[in-house]
């Protein structure tokens, strides 16, 4: 294994992302966090400061990389195949904020720094990542538009339920979890309503089909 001090930039990332939020908690994404993470791991704060050049932004996109990690580790362990596609998309959801809200004040101040104006793009694609993670995960093989539609749902989703989170001062967090479940079912309701108003393939109007029966008529 390599030593802290031997590491690369990347490989010091790594390990930096796991630790920040226990600083961040207390003294907000900045180069002070960096610091106290630095030092469990015995190597130079400017060192690690270099792993994150744009700073807080990039503290807390290598943070929610971990997570994301965690995440798929947890759903791998699990038997999702068994699993309606509700349940797992739940799973998914919660095996992420499960692990997110560890720390719920390096969180809260995280939430707030990607809320900013001049970070909303990151945000996005931070939030847009964590959903292509999940589907990912629980072994979406969709293609084309279904691909995107699937993701930018779920990107909706988990970003609803977040803002939930943030003013949910119960036990366990009940109150976002029910929320979640109520976010999911009104997402199934829409996809069976959206499967029932679709057109079957025989009402469409089709040239080859018309000139077929057509065919069929004349030479009948």
């Amino acid at each position: 294994m390599t030593a802290p001090i031997d590491m690369t930039l990347d490989e010091l990332r790594i390990a930096l992302a796991e630790r920040l939020p226990a600083h961040a908690a207390f003294d907000g994404w900045t180069t002070v966090a960096i610091a106290g993470a630095a030092a469990e791991l015995g190597v130079p704060a400017d060192r690690g400061e270099l792993c994150f050049p744009k700073g807080a932004i990039d503290m807390i996109d290598a943070w929610f990389e971990a997570i994301d990690g965690i995440m798929v580790a947890k759903l791998a362990a699990l038997d999702l195949p068994s699993m309606k596609i509700r349940d797992r998309i739940r799973t998914a959801v919660l095996a992420r904020i499960d692990e997110a809200t560890r720390h719920p004040d390096a969180l809260r101040r995280a939430l707030a720094i990607l809320g900013r104006p001049t970070n909303v793009a990151r945000a996005g694609k931070l939030a847009w990542r964590a959903s292509d993670g999940m589907w990912r995960a629980i072994g979406d093989s969709s293609v084309d538009f279904a691909w995107y539609s699937k993701r930018a749902t779920l990107t909706a989703l988990y970003a609803t339920t977040m803002t939930a989170w943030m003013d949910d001062d119960s036990d366990g967090f009940a109150d976002t979890r029910a929320f979640l479940d109520r976010r999911i079912d009104d997402v199934m309701k829409i996809e069976t309503l959206k499967a029932r108003l679709k057109p079957k393939p025989d009402r469409y109007f089709s040239p080859t089909r018309f000139l077929g029966r057509l065919r069929y008529r004349i030479e009948g």
